[in-house]
């Protein structure tokens, strides 16, 4: 017969005369290193104590005590598109990832997925014989094919991953994760009241596929992806992390701003004649405040902290795991963050950060009400600017950003067996698209120029491996732009020029900053009016790098690309009639209906025996959703906004045996009318005072309540104890005039 595979043996008539030959498998040779990347989300250049800060980091302390920082280490705005250039060594642009992965603007520069044209580290380690294993926080599949249904292919698993634990969302509950363990959506093994946390969870899973790997293949070595949930909010911890740190926030942003850029400096982080950067646009001097906001702000600074420290210990234990197995010395360990601290939180901070996506302004004197609340399961909190610019000490502006508050981050390589000069500080400029040109360059493992049978875009970054060996030797990296949103900057040996884009501005009128970074680290001295010709230079040079990296068009668009787009061969189809079959996998948010900013009616098909309930639809969680429900023969529908529980019961009892029952949600401006209806009939009616545009990014379950309880008229999961046969649900086409005017101003607002 003709062979297919490769054979080089010799095959006759028979055994006898015949010559056997197996093919070696691939290995990367015994004294391989293991590789392990450590991401955090949200975090800023000052926020370890070994970068400046007084929060608590022992265990990342302990990695920069034995390993290199590096002090002028960049990445993008944003936590997608750093992702895609930390996994494939490219510019995030160029492999379609010019936002978050929740979009998918039509151009090649926005799919919402890594390009196949660039093969992942883990896809390539793994056929070099790694073992692959990948923990945490994926945003790198368009959101729409995260459900049961896939498909799958820009999954972890399906994009070099051996195994994977962890969530596909931008953000989840700490305490009520939304799971996936490899291919397959799976619940939390506990809750929040037997001591569950999400990071901890993490960490067990992360030490396990080791502990899998190395005991039955001690011979092979492993890439562990290790991307926390931490810092992005929701900002939440453990009570006994939240407690310690009681009133250590009390004298302000101003005095930890001032102490941490004073320790930048004696650090030598920074140059000794850096300035620290003016406060930003709406950051109030503490002592300005009123006492309430004082008060709210130091308590939201409080649970950013825990949550640090609490994702710190976990970071211990894993490398204490790492140490009992022998592993610790020949692994190389990467660790930083995705982006700068976040500006979401707004002006005062938010108990639910969503409200900072409905551009609902929550005052500290309204949120102070549940002021312990915050850090624990019944908040999803993000703190204020002013916390957020300190946490960028001592730069100015932040996460999404281009200036040095956006993208100016941590970061550490620890490995003992190579990095001789423990503790050394590294200031050459680099950015996350060196990352994986350095893995390669360190193992000796060349990038394919083709991926099953896909040309692969060639590798953008520069490998700075050379600073193992020389912690003062000078940058190789002599370009980099940067892009987020309109936003857009050009660094080139050491100047950067860099403008803030305003929405609706067009973009040849965006002012042009220029700093000389050598010399002006916190981009403090404006120099374009006296170097226009600089500028103009660094300006043009932009447009060429824009060009070749696959940057254009600009494209300034925000919230309004995470409206749905509906087109049939979709989970959306065009006639906005979603039908679902329980029993089911939970939902994700960007896969099921879209009912915020919308009119819609849903029918749920039932069966039950007297006396029986339970919830037939629920989405979002216990700070924000919408749940449809039987509870006491009554058809209850609760409207979560934010807590403020907005409640419809049925006049009528729901019938014992087969019925139709739902709801009816009509917009009227910026509230809304719910009506009840049981077999047809009208049973009750209830306004909401204002209805959501983006309710939650928990999506629905069907037939139970999946997360944190939507509805405080029940606990758990509070099952239907029926049988529900269907739910149907019609979303309004096209939503009326008032759905629509509301949406646009809302995405207009989002660009301000």
């Amino acid at each position: 017969m003709k062979s297919y595979e490769r054979f080089d043996g010799v095959i006759n008539r028979t055994q006898a005369e015949s010559e056997p030959w197996w093919p070696t498998p691939a290995h990367p040779g015994d004294d391989a290193p293991n590789v392990v990347v450590i991401l955090l989300d949200d975090t800023g250049f000052s926020h370890f104590g070994c970068y400046g800060s007084d929060l608590t980091t022992p265990s990342i302390d302990r990695l920069a005590a034995g390993g290199l920082r590096y002090s002028n280490f960049h990445v993008t705005p944003l936590c997608s598109p750093t992702r895609a250039a930390l996994l494939t060594g490219r510019n995030h642009h160029t492999v379609g990832m010019r936002s978050i992965s929740n979009f998918d603007s039509g151009y090649p520069h926005m799919r919402g997925h890594i390009s196949n044209h660039a093969a992942t580290v883990a896809e390539v380690l793994r056929d070099e014989g790694y073992a692959t294993l990948a923990v945490g926080k994926w945003h790198l599949c368009a959101m729409e094919n995260t459900s049961a249904a896939g498909p799958y292919d820009q999954w972890p698993c399906q994009r070099g991953f051996d195994r994977f634990y962890g969530f596909l969302e931008g953000e989840t509950d700490q305490f009520h994760p939304e799971l996936v363990y490899d291919n397959h959506a799976v619940e939390p093994p506990a809750t929040p009241e037997q001591g569950y946390h999400l990071s901890e969870d993490l960490v067990d899973h992360a030490i396990g596929f080791i502990h899998d790997t190395k005991s039955i293949r001690p011979d092979r070595p492993f890439f562990s992806y290790l991307a926390f949930g931490a810092m992005h909010a929701p900002h939440q911890a453990p009570a006994s992390y939240l407690e310690k740190y009681r009133g250590q926030f009390d004298a302000g942003w101003d005095v930890a701003r001032d102490q941490w850029f004073a320790r930048q400096i004696e650090m030598g982080l920074l140059p000794a004649d850096t300035e620290l950067a003016p406060r930003n646009p709406g950051v109030e001097p503490w002592d300005s405040l009123p006492e309430n906001q004082k008060r709210l702000a130091a308590r939201l600074q409080e649970a950013f902290a825990a949550f640090l420290e609490h994702t710190d210990a976990q970071i211990g234990r894993f490398i204490d795991a790492l140490d009992t197995l022998g592993e610790l010395d020949n692994t190389l360990i990467v660790l930083l963050s995705d982006n700068g601290a976040s500006q979401e939180g707004g002006p005062f901070g938010v108990m639910h950060e969503m409200k900072y996506f409905n551009f609902l302004v929550e005052t500290p004197d309204d949120a102070v009400e549940r002021i312990d609340d915050i850090g624990g399961p019944h908040s999803h909190a993000n703190y204020p600017w002013g916390w957020a610019q300190a946490g960028n000490t001592p730069f100015k502006w932040y996460k999404q950003n281009t200036h040095e508050g956006g993208v100016h981050v941590p970061l550490i390589v620890h490995w003992p067996r190579r990095i001789t000069d423990a503790g050394a500080l590294c200031d050459q400029f680099h950015h996350v698209n060196d990352i994986v040109p350095t893995i390669y360059q360190t193992l000796g493992v060349e990038a394919p120029a083709t991926y099953r049978g896909r040309d692969q875009i060639p590798l953008s970054g520069v490998p700075f491996g050379y600073t193992f060996d020389a912690a003062d030797a000078p940058s190789e990296k002599h370009v980099q732009y940067f892009e987020m949103m309109g936003h857009r900057a050009i660094y080139a040996d050491g100047w950067k020029a860099v403008t803030r884009h305003q929405p609706g501005v067009p973009f040849e009128n965006d002012e042009w900053e220029l700093y000389h970074l050598a010399e002006d680290r916190s981009e403090s001295r404006n120099l374009a009016t006296d170097m226009p010709d600089k500028v103009a230079e660094l300006i043009e040079l932009w447009w060429k790098e824009a060009e070749e990296n696959g940057v254009l068009p600009l494209d300034d668009r925000t919230i309004e690309l995470f409206f749905t787009r509906y087109r049939d061969h979709s989970p959306h189809p065009v006639d906005r009639h979603y039908s679902y079959i329980p029993p089911m996998s939970p939902l994700p948010g960007q896969v099921a209906p879209a009912l915020g900013a919308r009119g819609w009616d849903m029918a749920a098909t039932i069966e039950r025996p007297e006396g029986a309930g339970g919830v037939l639809y629920a989405s979002g969680t216990e700070n924000s959703g919408v749940s449809l429900f039987v509870q006491e023969d009554r058809l209850v529908f609760d409207y979560n906004c934010f807590g403020d529980h907005h409640l419809a019961v049925s006049e009528a009892p729901v019938p014992v045996g087969t019925s139709v029952v739902g709801v009816r949600f009509r917009r009227t401006g910026k509230s809304g009318e719910a009506t009840l209806f049981i077999d047809g009939a009208p049973s009750g009616t209830i306004t909401v005072p204002f209805a959501m545009t983006i309710i939650s990014s928990v999506g629905p379950s069907i037939g139970y309540d999946h997360g944190s309880p939507v509805s405080e008229r029940y606990s758990g999961h509070f099952p239907f104890e029926g049988r529900l046969h269907r739910i149907d649900v019609d979303l309004l086409r096209p939503a009326d005039k008032n759905d629509q005017a509301e949406a646009e101003q809302r995405a207009a607002m989002s660009r301000q």
